[in-house]
């Protein structure tokens, strides 16, 4: 997983270059028009498809965000030093640059693309299976072209449902018999554009990112068009949250989030809940082996709520707490890992995300060798069998009928962080072993190797692993050497976790908010092309816009605040490639399917990282630009010669191949 950016003498030469060069991944940038775009393109070799599925960390959820981009950009001086605990923005916002200049593909000037669109009034009803009413809500102004499912989610989910100042058919603002204006919910997919777009155009022009007015209102335009036309779209928390101060004024009780002042580089306490929105989706977060004070188990699940309650969702790494029996420091025994996973559960049971009838999405990681791994492997599986035993006496085994509501483990996903050790075990039929966390603790202190609380056979662990997995779809399985071989900032930490549907892995107590590309509306029918241009400045916009909302972000913890300020990673995938593949009569596993999605990636990346890096130049690089430079520019390495489908022998440092 690729996570990058460049200084400005870096960029253009490298980032550049790094997809759109000739095939042997030497030669002069080509210029990709014609028969040579449709090659280099069109014609990538399958291998760059397997290093994203098979090798690279993208998980389950490569057909949404087959590749995460994570870039980086601003406000921070590059140091050789660990990051301090507020944010320098010395070479932030420099008198020196020119901001960002904003060209128009699907716009005109002086003409509002949400005035172009037709619409008409539709009613949104959402019903349970028994019949009963979740959500319905009448006369609500929808693009034509727009299908009914697309208008459930966003009526439902995505439209303000109160505090929105309310107009009449003329566009008046209503008033009550004191004189007030009238408020309640979003009635409109215009309104809901309108905030989001105009709410980063404010955010990115109160910062200079612009170089001129125009390029603000172009920018704003072009955004506005491709979200009414569907062309692509934020995570959730955006259209949750973004905007709402912004466009209505709605404020709200701060709710202990943080946020990074750009300004300043101090990192703040939030004063109410939305002028810094929480645009993030993903959320990677860290737990110490402690019960109530910061950083602690009970304060992670407080951390957690904050994020649930915005429509977010986290992931954490639980190795670091005891195994069941393992001496405390105060006497007795520890109850266990497994008693404050089930804590977690209800928890995030008990929340819906966004305020919403969505449920909270939380991941929870453990390494192969914490001594409570087998009874994790077993959680979910076992839980399953209560379910069928209730079942079988008459329960309803619908998810969200009582059954499913007894049992524990229902609100998390599970994953099992696997060494390349340990396929190596497997292979030869070797043995692994447990260790008590207090052991290895001790054993790293007093600089010795650390002693086993148990060993087990490897492949029937791994037989564990298959048939939980095959019982309940859980634990996955996340391949930590592997993810770690394309860590790109390894000196400020290993990656330990992943957010709950693992298409972002990064540092701990980082956050990532993503955006997602529609491939079949950059697909001609007609012509049967795929139309690159218009992709590429798609792809450029919402880099921009993934930026933008670090800018403005606020977030659960004030070590999150700091790190996703510095860090800055953004999450930029793909949707609909499936339905392309149907459109363009190309069956969807082939061959030529896999080089057709590898090359779409590529151009994805070089264009997100010539993006980065434009306003890195403008901007400054992050801060931990310059420590991991190295590493950053050899795992940019492997990816290129998986896009050119290199000789195994070319890779460097990497345990697996592809």
């Amino acid at each position: 997983m690729v996570r990058m950016q460049f200084f400005a003498e870096d960029c253009c030469d490298v980032a550049r270059k790094l997809f759109l060069c000739d095939g042997n991944g030497k030669g002069k940038p080509c210029e990709l028009t014609g028969e040579r775009k449709k090659t280099q393109y069109l014609l990538t070799r399958t291998r760059w498809f397997n290093i994203l599925c098979d090798c690279g960390p993208v998980t389950t959820t490569w057909c949404v965000y087959l590749f995460p981009i994570y870039l980086m950009t601003p406000p921070v001086p590059a140091k050789h030093t660990a990051p301090s605990t507020s944010v320098s923005t010395a070479q932030a916002f420099s008198a020196q640059r020119k901001g960002l200049s904003i060209p128009r593909v699907f716009t005109t000037p002086g003409s509002d693309p949400l005035e172009e669109v037709q619409y008409e009034k539709r009613s949104s009803r959402i019903a349970n299976t028994d019949g009963s009413v979740v959500f319905e809500m009448e006369g609500t102004e929808i693009p034509v072209g727009w299908g009914q499912v697309a208008t459930d989610i966003m009526v439902s989910k995505y439209f303000r449902k109160a505090g929105v100042p309310q107009c009449d058919e003329k566009g008046e603002l209503q008033h009550n018999e004191k004189g007030e204006v009238m408020t309640g919910p979003e009635r409109s997919v215009k309104q809901v554009v309108r905030r989001l777009a105009g709410c980063w155009r404010h955010w990115a022009q109160e910062y200079g990112y612009f170089e001129t007015a125009q390029d603000a209102q172009a920018f704003e335009d072009e955004l506005s068009y491709m979200l009414v036309h569907q062309m692509a779209a934020p995570n959730s928390p955006q259209w949750f949250n973004t905007g709402l101060k912004y466009a209505y004024g709605i404020s709200g009780p701060s709710q202990g989030h943080f946020y990074c002042d750009p300004q300043t580089g101090e990192v703040k306490k939030s004063e109410d809940a939305y002028t810094h929105p929480q645009p993030h989706a993903c959320f990677i977060q860290s737990v110490k082996d402690d019960m109530v004070n910061e950083g602690g188990i009970m304060d992670l699940w407080v951390r957690e709520a904050r994020l649930f309650k915005f429509g977010s969702g986290t992931g954490t790494n639980f190795s670091s707490l005891r195994g069941e029996g393992e001496p405390l420091s105060g006497g007795g025994k520890s109850s266990g890992l497994m008693s404050f996973l089930k804590i977690g559960d209800r928890a995030a049971g008990a929340i819906k995300s966004g305020g919403t009838t969505r449920r909270a999405a939380k991941m929870v990681c453990l390494d192969l060798d914490h001594p409570d791994i087998e009874e994790f492997i077993d959680w979910k599986a076992n839980e399953e069998k209560k379910v069928a035993a209730m079942v079988e006496a008459g329960y309803d085994n619908d998810f969200n009928g009582e059954a499913y509501q007894t049992v524990s483990g229902q609100n998390s996903n599970n994953s099992v962080r696997v060494p390349h050790r340990f396929f190596e075990a497997v292979e030869s039929d070797g043995e692994w072993q447990l260790y008590w966390r207090t052991e290895r603790c001790a054993a790293e202190k007093e600089g010795r190797a650390p002693r086993s609380c148990e060993t087990l056979k490897a492949r029937e662990m791994w037989d564990k692993i298959g048939y939980a997995a095959w019982a309940c779809a859980d634990p996955g399985v996340q391949y930590d050497t592997t993810i770690n071989d394309w860590h790109t900032c390894p000196v400020d930490g290993r990656i330990n976790a992943s957010n709950p549907c693992s298409e972002y892995m990064f540092l701990d107590n980082t956050a990532c908010n993503l955006a997602s590309i529609n491939l079949l509306k950059f697909y001609d029918e007609e012509l049967r092309t795929f139309e690159v241009e218009r992709f590429r400045h798609a792809v450029r916009l919402w880099t921009i816009v993934l930026e933008i909302s670090v800018l403005m972000a606020q977030f659960p913890s004030e070590e999150i605040a700091r790190l996703s300020y510095l860090f800055r990673t953004l999450g930029l995938g793909f949707a609909n490639i499936g339905a392309m593949f149907m459109r363009m009569g190309i069956p969807y596993h082939s061959e030529k399917a896999q080089a057709i999605c590898g090359a779409i990636t590529a151009i994805m990346n070089g264009e997100s990282y010539a993006a980065s890096a434009e306003m890195a130049k403008h901007l400054g690089a992050f801060s931990g630009y310059e420590r991991n430079r190295e590493h950053m520019l050899r795992v940019i390495r492997n990816h290129r010669r998986a896009a050119y489908d290199a000789p195994r022998a070319e890779y460097e440092h990497l345990h697996i191949k592809p």
